[in-house]
Order: C-alpha cells, then sequence, then structure tokens
C-alpha cells in the first residue's frame, strides 16, 4: 500500500511539472509569422558563417545553385527564390534574408570570384548586385551598412 501511495504521490509530482512546462514553453517567444507573400523565414536561422568558412559545404552549396548538385533544403529553396528576390530587390525577403543575401555575395565576390561569376551569369546577367556591391562599398568607406542596419532592425524587434 505504501508503494502504492509513493508511486501515486511520484506521479502526481510529474504530472504538475509536465503541465507547469507546457505553460512556461506556451509563453517562450515564438518567431514571427511570416508575412503574406514573404519569402518563408523557416531558414533565417542557418548559420551562413559556418558554411563560408567551410570550403566543402559552400562548395555544395554552388553546386546546387549551378544546378551540378544535389541541394539540401534550405539550398533548394535558394535555388527557387533567387531569381525573382534578384528581380524584385529583395522586396520579399526578411531583414535577417537581405543581411544573410549582402554577406553571401560580398564573400563570394571578394573570396571566391570564379564561383561568383558562374552563378551571376546564371542568376544576375545584367550585373546588378555586382554594380550595388560595388556602389555601396565605395560609398561606406569599408563600414558594413547593411550589418548596421540589420542589427538595428533586431534590437527594434527585441524591444
Amino acid at each position: 500500500m505504501k508503494t502504492i501511495l509513493k508511486l501515486s504521490a511520484i506521479m502526481s509530482g510529474l504530472a504538475i511539472a509536465l503541465l507547469m512546462l507546457c505553460t512556461i514553453c506556451q509563453g517562450l517567444p515564438h518567431p514571427p509569422p511570416t508575412p503574406a507573400g514573404a519569402y518563408d523565414n523557416k531558414f533565417d536561422n542557418v548559420d551562413l558563417d559556418e558554411i563560408l568558412a567551410q570550403e566543402r559545404l559552400l562548395n555544395n552549396y554552388i553546386k546546387c545553385l549551378e544546378g551540378n548538385g544535389p541541394c539540401t533544403p534550405d539550398a533548394k529553396m535558394l535555388k527557387d527564390i533567387l531569381p525573382d528576390a534578384i528581380q524584385t530587390d529583395c522586396v520579399k525577403c526578411t531583414e535577417k534574408q537581405k543581411y544573410g543575401a549582402e554577406k553571401v555575395t560580398r564573400h563570394l565576390i571578394d573570396h571566391r570570384p570564379a564561383d561568383w561569376e558562374r552563378l551571376e551569369k546564371i542568376y544576375d546577367p545584367q550585373g546588378t548586385y555586382r554594380i550595388k556591391y560595388e556602389n555601396s562599398k565605395s560609398s561606406s568607406n569599408g563600414k558594413d551598412e547593411q550589418k548596421v542596419e540589420f542589427e538595428a532592425a533586431e534590437a527594434q524587434g527585441d524591444s
């Protein structure tokens, strides 16, 4: 009988703890919903620094975008939206996506120009992004204006 009472007390305690955990989790911040017409934000937290730092990983993304290799789900989404994003100057992008696009573009132009040129022929044959990048680079005196804007937007969203 004592064993049953102890087991009952443990089960009651677990049920209360589980209920409290559910209540706490319900109050945690959730990612904002994607506005209608905007690109899906489910891959916004992909670690771009890790991808750009690992040659093998970056090569796989480039091969996917060129149509020369398999695509991860996030690379496939990028490949699908890239033509529209370039054509519309990323109007449907989240702030993180805009910042990420700028970061990757700068990295490829500065560190992997041959890869950039191949991708540019596919996705931006007029060189719109290169011109925009060169203009922003010369006007910003090395300051990463896109990063400053992104961090300001993030700070506003946190308050």
